[in-house]
């Protein structure tokens, strides 16, 4: 994680970028409820063992990395901009989470 990171920003959603760049999809799978879910580009993956195949084909499994990280909070929002490197998508996006507590119920990946 940058030095920049605006105190502000859920510790649960500095866990999931940490954990995506160190591929531990473990500590990544962690930050989400049982009932969370990613959304990736409107495909929509709920629970554990959905947010896993998805990662393990699209994201921590293909290498990922989040790297020219940008923080903006809004309420219970925290949208990352990232350029997104690895063996899969490379490019920019956005990685919007939706936090409840100590977890993630919505990471939003929009362009």
């Amino acid at each position: 994680m940058t030095d920049n990171t605006p105190h502000d920003v859920p510790a649960v959603v500095r866990a999931a970028v940490d954990a995506a760049n160190a591929h531990d999809i473990r500590a990544f799978l962690a930050c989400f409820g049982e009932r969370g879910a990613v959304d990736d580009w409107g495909r929509i993956f709920t629970g554990p063992d959905a947010i896993r195949g998805w990662s393990d084909s699209e994201f921590i499994g293909v290498n990922v990395t989040l790297t020219d990280l940008r923080f903006r909070v809004h309420g219970n929002a925290t949208a990352v901009e990232a350029q997104v490197g690895g063996d899969g998508f490379n490019g920019p996006s956005t990685f919007t989470f939706t936090v409840d507590g100590d977890h993630v119920l919505l990471m939003k990946i929009t362009g």
